[in-house]
């Protein structure tokens, strides 16, 4: 099987989207189907407002719909709502082709902390453009239930995993903290609700691993934290088997795949029970989900590490791929080409 996967997120990008594309990408080629990334590097660039680091396409409507033509893909997934995505949904519209969509950020939420934008207009938006999908696959039950409370009919569970050989207890790094190590990996920005964590009066030190629009001013505003940048992924292991408590103070995540990548490696979690944390962590002994997060760092620091990992173990990326490969629906290309009125009026010029 022929598959195009669309995405505004991908490499040199670090982020969980990212990771959780790769993973998929990897899985479903090791099951012998042919997949064809499109991605922003294949067109021209800006940086993203706000966001920096991360490059958007600019204007790649002729050229999704060139790819994509020429690849005649037997199935088409659209990973995300950017400039990219956008243009292949127009395009699979306009031909007639039946397509998944996958929901992997809170970006209403995102908006309404970094823009003011309302929640419920930003979730009106976001309902219309998965509308036509045929599914709209979305990585917690959680999120599911909120998305179904916005209107959105066509939602589906799917899960996400973890890479277990990977992520698995290992040698820690040369102790030069002062125990106990509280642990952040991830993007430090808005949504994160990272100062809840670095506001904490806590023993021993806290570590954020990681680097984001908010970065310079959270580390001016906490200048004991221990803050290092981005490492290659290869040395994740030993970081999270560094520390005692992973910490993960969001409020407003999909799905929270640091988590698992910690637990994988024998680290207790300490969440809000809010979405993710509460399809992540549960009431496993993998962590902790408290609303008083400092109650939870401390309850964690008890719990025994093999909990953590026994609780990753349930989140193989062998079930995540055949899921995804169960939910992706054929192209009927003697459709010709159509434009239902559920398009999206200029969404992305040409």
């Amino acid at each position: 099987m022929k598959i195009a996967l669309v995405t505004d997120a991908w490499a040199p990008q670090v982020n969980g989207v990212v990771t959780a594309l790769v993973e998929l990408v990897e899985g479903v080629r090791e099951r012998g189907h042919e997949v064809h990334v499109i991605e922003p590097r294949a067109f021209r660039r800006f940086a993203c407002p706000g966001y920096r680091e991360i490059e958007v396409a600019w204007r790649p409507g002729r050229g999704v719909a060139r790819q994509l033509d020429a690849l005649q893909p037997d199935v088409v997934h659209i990973a995300t709502e950017g400039p990219i995505g956008a243009a292949a949904r127009r395009h699979c519209l306009r031909r007639g082709w039946a397509f998944t969509t996958a929901f992997h950020t809170r970006f209403p939420e995102i908006l309404a902390k970094a823009l003011h934008v309302p929640v419920r207009w930003s979730y009106a938006w976001f309902r219309r453009f998965h509308a036509p999908a045929a599914a709209v696959m979305v990585p917690s039950e959680g999120m599911l239930r909120l998305l179904q409370s916005h209107g959105f009919a066509n939602a589906r569970p799917w899960s996400h995993g973890v890479d277990l050989g990977l992520f698995r207890p290992a040698n820690p790094l040369p102790a030069k903290w002062r125990r106990p190590v509280f642990l952040y990996v991830g993007r430090v920005s808005w949504e994160k609700n990272l100062e809840a964590f670095l506001s904490l009066e806590l023993p021993g030190t806290k570590v954020v691993y990681g680097t984001g629009p908010l970065r310079e001013r959270l580390q001016a505003q906490y200048p004991d934290v221990e803050w290092r940048g981005i490492v290659p992924r290869s040395q994740l292991p030993a970081i999270y088997s560094s520390a005692d408590v992973f910490v993960f103070p969001g409020r407003s995540e999909t799905f929270g795949l640091t988590m698992l990548e910690a637990m994988a490696c024998g680290t207790p979690v300490a969440a809000y029970p809010v979405p993710g944390p509460l399809d992540v962590v549960g009431t496993s002994a993998g962590g902790v989900l408290r609303e008083d997060l400092r109650s939870a760092v401390l309850e964690a620091l008890a719990l025994p590490r093999h909990g953590a990992r026994m609780r990753a173990l349930q989140f193989d990326w062998q079930q995540v791929c055949e899921q995804f490969l169960r939910m992706v629906v054929r192209v009927d290309h003697r459709a010709g080409d159509v434009c239902p009125a559920a398009s999206l009026n200029a969404t992305e010029p040409h």
